[in-house]
């Protein structure tokens, strides 16, 4: 008998037992069911949580951090500050030591439309600087993001999401149109396709780093020029002296995020050693008080800096897999009892010549019959489990859905694990001596 046609009729025998012990059958398809439904929720929710939000790019970009607060609040051991200060980051976007770097800040800004019953109203924004957009595959649906010299010459250009072009000129192609944000007049020059990494790591500030991007871009030194509304997180220490405030060039404030794109490692050991400078040359002007190395974080490195999956994701996580072990062990037991039970079954099969070989077989393969069966019954559950996560008030439910890589781990962890369930039960069941079973008969 060859090995496709033996499988088959492992098949057909484990369908018949079923049909036999309908009463067993069903008690382990739910104990691996119920298992795999709360392994597969959980980790289908840290999975999405701790995605890489731009794979085959991510590994390029970092994330440098300075120390700039005073010496007389240092602790042994701090790390450098999450923000940098708007001198720093200036100085580093003017010496554009990386293949791209930009500085950015998250904003609001009210819009004036100029579209019948359609009222003013606050918009979040982006301020940020020209290699925003390649750096993080931002993808344009009509015309261009604005260049490094319209930074320079604080233009008043604007580029927009498909949400906002919809909300106010019902959508297509509106490059060129006015835009009377902060009651100035800028003129569209871009209008992006649907972009939404999760979680927004280039802010983490926005939702705990879950929710959706702004919908609206401008030029950061254009929100200066203007002295627009800035939003984010701002962390101030001593007083400054800057006619702009506490978000002025001079202010003794970290209140930015810097992101730089380093392609190959020896740039990203160049760009450490840069770093390291500059930081020593602000010590010696007397800017830098403190000790120690700036960092320089990768995207993964950095979300886990900032602890983006929450700790009670990571325990559920553990949990629903402790249950799913005590429902294997369950398992175990139904099986070694169902197999047992069928010892002058097997005895007569092993007294016409069926090795040990084959009766272990046929058992592992009733086994994984009974898992995909509960895989089945068990992915239902996990999309339930889903929809409940979804109705959380929480910022990532949104995201919680099965993609295809998920789906096919749950086939696959719901058989591999009745197969493993089924080992010692069939390895009990081929050591059946066939003489005391025909004795017995």
């Amino acid at each position: 008998m060859s090995g496709n046609s033996q499988f088959a009729y492992y098949v057909q025998l484990a369908l018949r037992s079923f049909k036999r012990n309908m009463v067993l059958t069903t008690l382990m398809v739910l104990a691996i069911a119920l298992g795999i439904g709360a392994a597969m929720t959980t980790l289908t929710v840290f999975y999405v949580l701790s995605g890489d939000p731009l794979p085959g790019k991510s590994q390029h970009l970092f994330y440098p951090r300075f120390d700039p607060r005073p010496a007389n609040t240092y602790t042994p051991g701090d790390k450098p500050h999450e923000l940098v200060t708007r001198f720093d980051a200036e100085t580093l976007l003017r010496e554009k030591r990386a293949d791209r770097q930009a500085m950015m800040t998250s904003g609001s800004v009210a819009i004036e439309p100029r579209r019948d019953g359609l009222p003013p109203f606050r918009q979040d924004t982006r301020f940020t600087s020209a290699d925003f957009f390649p750096m993080f595959e931002v993808p344009m649906q009509y015309g261009r993001a604005w260049t490094a010299e319209e930074d320079a010459g604080r233009a008043r250009v604007a580029v927009i999401g498909p949400d906002l072009n919809m909300k106010l000129f019902g959508g297509g192609d509106n490059v060129g149109k006015s835009l009377w944000l902060d009651k100035t007049e800028f003129r569209i020059i871009g209008v992006t396709r649907q972009w939404n990494p999760q979680p927004t790591f280039y802010d983490l500030s926005i939702t705990r780093g879950f929710g959706e991007p702004e919908k609206l871009f401008l030029p950061f030194s254009t929100t200066r020029d203007l002295k627009m509304t800035a939003q984010g997180t701002i962390d101030c220490w001593g007083s400054g002296d800057d006619a702009e405030g506490s978000r002025g060039l001079n202010a003794k404030c970290a209140w930015i995020q810097y992101w730089v794109e380093l392609r190959t490692p020896e740039k990203v050991a160049d760009y450490r050693r840069y770093l390291s400078n500059y930081a020593a040359q602000q010590r010696s002007a007397g800017r830098f008080e403190r000790p120690g190395e700036p960092g320089l974080d990768s995207v993964m490195q950095w979300l886990d800096y900032k602890g983006v999956v929450p700790s009670d994701v990571r325990l559920q996580v553990w949990l629903a897999f402790g249950f799913l072990l005590v429902c294997l062990l369950n398992t175990v037991g139904l099986l070694l009892a169902k197999f047992l039970r069928r010892s002058g079954e097997i005895g007569v099969r092993r007294a016409l010549g069926a090795t040990r070989r084959a009766i272990f077989a046929q058992c592992l393969v009733e086994a994984g019959t009974v898992g995909l069966a509960g895989g089945l019954l068990g992915l239902g559950l996990a999309q339930f489990g889903l929809w409940a996560v979804r109705q959380q008030p929480v910022n990532y439910a949104s995201l919680a859905h099965l993609d295809p890589t998920m789906l096919f781990t749950t086939f696959v962890l719901a058989v591999v694990a009745s197969v493993l369930a089924g080992l010692l039960p069939a390895w009990r069941a081929c050591q059946v001596t066939p003489a005391i079973q025909l004795k017995s008969q």
